[in-house]
């Protein structure tokens, strides 16, 4: 059972999630915040594994919520999934640049919502592709900034693959059924392209490998 604190600042939309996610067996809602303040008082006090966290809010923004989340070094630092109603890929890269670990439009299917949540649970980067090509495109005309190395070290062509798949939004377990390999081996991989690379997770992978021309 994972346990999930909903963020969002319109109450119709908070309960029409809630209700969509209490059909799955999986999930359990905890905790209910309407802005990003909120969202932090209820983190330290309830303890979500997962936070979903409307992207526009007032008092606080997701955005800022999220980039306090990770620069205060909070006891508890739950992934975030931040939703959006919009495909403005600047939204989203400050959202993924401040330490989301993913974010869905809020139209969503409950497969689809419980598999993302699965997915930051289980220490991934979730990347939806109906907007990942609007989001690289972002990318590629006003490129972010974010800690990694100046030089990384040559990828292999195996490893730029799974960048690719990265990008497109797959997990290990679909990168690891598209290339014929154990989720393991495929884990591994990601962990060194991550080193090389110099940055801390798979959505700074690809934001560098996009830099740097590689896909």
């Amino acid at each position: 059972m994972i346990n999930v604190m909903l963020v969002d600042d319109q109450t119709l939309v908070r309960e029409g999630i809630k209700s969509l996610l209490n059909l799955s067996d999986d999930i359990n809602i905890v905790a209910e915040a309407n802005d990003g303040q909120a969202a932090l008082e209820g983190i330290a006090k309830y303890l979500p594994d997962v936070v979903l966290m409307d992207i526009r809010m007032p008092v606080m923004t997701g955005i800022e919520a999220v980039r306090r989340l990770n620069q205060e070094a909070l006891e508890h630092q739950p992934p975030v999934i931040m939703l959006t109603t919009f495909d403005d890929h600047q939204l989203i890269l400050d959202a993924l640049q401040a330490g989301a670990k993913g974010y869905l439009l809020k139209d969503v299917s409950l497969e689809t919502l419980v598999s993302g949540i699965q997915t930051v649970h289980n220490g991934e980067t979730l990347i939806q592709p109906v907007i990942t090509e609007r989001v690289l495109r972002g990318i590629k005309s006003n490129p972010v900034e974010f800690e990694s190395v100046d030089q990384p070290e040559a990828l292999s062509k195996k490893e730029v693959e799974i960048l690719r798949l990265m990008a497109a939004g797959c997990s290990n377990r679909e990168i690891a059924d598209a290339m014929f390999k154990s989720s393991g081996t495929v884990k591994n991989q990601v962990s060194n392209i991550l080193a090389k690379l110099g940055v801390r997770d798979r959505t700074r992978a690809v934001l560098k490998a996009i830099e740097l021309g590689v896909i």
